[in-house]
């Protein structure tokens, strides 16, 4: 993060997430909040390990960082779809036991 002195708003966690503040809240979330609408104190409510400060902070860093934050977003989507498709590949033992389970439709 190009980020000089004071306090950091945004973060790099070990696992390459971008999160808010001290905490474990993701930067996505806050702005995903923001963006429908949410007030800054409205999402401090929505998650209370985050200060009012953090809050205008990362919505601030975002706006400062477009490009930085557009190249994150689109690693993260192919994340996302990575872990998606993992899970569709597997075989859930209850997905199998719950569609063998499932009413067969009657002839009449």
């Amino acid at each position: 993060m190009d980020m000089d002195s004071g306090p950091e708003y945004v973060r790099l966690d070990e696992h390459g997430a971008m999160r808010v503040g001290r905490g474990r809240v993701m930067l996505e979330s806050v702005l995903t909040a923001w963006g429908q609408g949410h007030s800054p104190e409205t999402i401090r409510a929505q998650y209370p390990t985050l200060n009012l400060e953090e809050v205008y902070g990362a919505i601030a860093w975002s706006l400062a960082h477009p490009d930085e934050l557009g190249a994150y977003l689109k690693r993260q989507e192919a994340v996302w779809e990575q872990w998606r498709k993992r899970a569709e590949s597997q075989v859930s033992p209850l997905r199998e036991r719950l569609r063998s389970a499932k009413p067969r439709a009657r002839a009449s």
